[in-house]
């Protein structure tokens, strides 16, 4: 996130929800991963639908320029004839791509991006960006729309264990929501494309693909619940996981000539996302991953890096927060002011950690007593290898998978006891 200060914001109603999308029956399969990763700093995105068609539309089949007032936005189309796929998604959704700005009183700043959810103001985040990593639970937040005018808002509800906020601007009406798509629809090698403000330069559109899907990662967050028992021992933590560091951190980058965050007390979450090779930096966190149709796949979260910090840019391999999960936190924020997650009731190590262990998944350490798993039937020892059809290949894997479900959804397991594969259905509890 990048630290300059902005202006401060007032508070506002939270409303209507928005509309969930479909969701497919059966979900991708996905490999873990531990890289080093940091969570982006924030930054306008945009994006939009497809191809020479639409921009000739939107031009009359003449070329133009669409212009972003504010940090000047624009999109210069010399040929609309024969304009890409890209430049259509880029002129579609702009109206839909909002920039933050927060500050604290305790002095931390930093700005961001997000996407419109409804017409009346509602805008999706990062947790991180809209509280500064929990440095505020009463952020000031001025808001940029595309057309440049200044809203002020207010911090409707954070979601610190999806890394997901949702903020409303004061008085707003007659703004573009964002097309939702299907990410559980995705498929390894669909286009992607990230569009924002990379080390503050407006408007920088990069090109992908989905590089892999139901990736698992963990970071630290400073704003999940200070008492290590609220989250642990759980699906993938045991007490003594909560000391060590994962590879992943929010705060481990300053845009240049900024001055590292003061780093505060933190614990880790863990992630399901989408992993992309369309270039992410500094600056595009809170903001977009689209499809070829400008639809939103992805809130824009991390990005693996080679030298242990984001200052050194992106080397390809970039991670967004799956969109149909973003929009039931975001729908559960906006009516309630807060979000659900899953909780099994296990403690879970990973089973490639243990010699005699016959596959990898996440190896049950004990069940918590009344708890979920142990009233499906599940015991230390057990070898939990797949979960709603997603392959689970560690503690993380399981975490990450458990805590996308909210409490009281109905899990179906398989897991691997005495050499043996077995499937079980689980209803989850809710984690506190």
């Amino acid at each position: 996130m990048s630290n300059t200060p902005e202006q401060p914001a007032a508070p506002a109603d939270p409303a209507a929800a928005p509309v969930h999308p479909a969701h497919s029956a059966n979900p991708p399969q996905r490999r873990s991963l531990l890289p080093v990763v940091a969570a982006l700093a924030v930054g306008a995105l945009i994006g939009g639908a497809a191809g020479g068609g639409v921009v000739a539309a939107l031009y009359g089949g003449q070329s133009g320029i669409i212009t972003s007032g504010g940090n000047p936005t624009t999109v210069t189309v010399n040929n609309p004839d024969n304009a890409t796929e890209v430049t259509g998604v880029v002129a579609r959704a702009m109206p839909s791509i909002v920039t933050l700005s927060v500050s604290a009183t305790n002095g931390a700043a930093g700005s961001g991006s997000g996407v419109i959810l409804s017409d009346d103001g509602y805008v999706l985040t990062n947790s991180h960006v809209a509280t500064l990593d929990g440095a505020t639970t009463e952020p000031t937040i001025r808001v940029t729309t595309h057309d440049g005018r200044i809203w002020n808002a207010t911090l409707v509800g954070a979601d610190p264990i999806a890394d997901l906020a949702v903020v409303r601007l004061e008085g707003a009406t007659g703004l573009q929501p964002i097309e939702f798509g299907d990410s559980d629809a995705l498929n390894v090698g669909d286009r992607a494309i990230a569009i924002g403000a990379p080390l503050g330069l407006s408007g920088t559109v990069t090109n992908g693909i989905v590089s892999a899907l139901n990736r698992s990662i963990t970071v630290r967050s400073s704003a999940v619940p200070d008492a290590p028992s609220e989250m642990a021992p759980d699906d993938g933590d045991t007490e003594g996981d909560l000391d060590e560091a994962p590879p992943f951190d929010f705060w481990n980058f300053a845009p240049p000539g900024d001055a590292e965050p003061q780093r505060r007390p933190s614990a880790p979450i863990s992630l399901s996302v989408i992993q992309t090779d369309a270039a992410i930096n500094p600056g595009n966190s809170g903001g977009a991953l689209l499809d070829s149709d400008g639809r939103l796949i992805g809130i824009n979260v991390a990005i693996a890096t080679a030298g242990g910090t984001s200052t050194a840019g992106s080397i390809g391999v970039g991670f967004s927060i799956p969109a149909n999960f973003a929009q039931r936190i975001a729908t559960e924020l906006i009516e309630t002011g807060r979000a659900s997650h899953g909780l099994l009731g296990a403690t879970v190590t990973d089973a490639s950690n243990t010699a005699t262990s016959p596959v990898v998944g996440a190896l049950i350490d004990q069940v918590s007593p009344g708890g979920p798993a142990e009233l499906a039937g599940l015991r230390a020892g057990d070898i939990v290898t797949e979960f709603n059809g997603v392959p689970i290949t560690n503690r993380i894997d399981l975490t990450a998978q458990v805590r996308v479900l909210a409490g009281g959804d109905d899990a179906t397991l398989v897991y691997v006891r005495g050499g043996q594969a077995r499937e079980v259905r689980v209803t989850l509890d809710e984690l506190q």
